[in-house]
């Protein structure tokens, strides 16, 4: 315990489990978009895809990261169908 102590003080906080758990599946459903993109050349795909795996090193929030992986999940599911 002493060592995550130490670390907080460092400034580094650790995400939280709902966070991680966000972030795999987001860029799961990313990197299976970004390869039916290429396969089928459909652009939209490709970068929703892109999109979906990149974002959360760039969102510190857990409830955004949320909002905006099924905003860009609902974006996909449009286009695919």
């Amino acid at each position: 315990m002493d060592e995550l102590k130490n670390l907080e003080s460092l400034g580094l906080v650790l995400p939280s489990p709902a966070y991680i758990i966000g972030a795999i599946l987001f860029g799961i459903v990313g990197y299976a978009a970004f390869r039916r993109g290429r396969k089928t050349s459909t652009s939209s795909l490709t970068w929703t895809g892109v999109a979906l795996m990149v974002y959360p090193y760039a969102v510190p929030q857990t409830w955004l990261l949320w909002v905006v992986g099924v905003a860009l999940c609902g974006w996909l599911y449009a286009k695919w169908n």
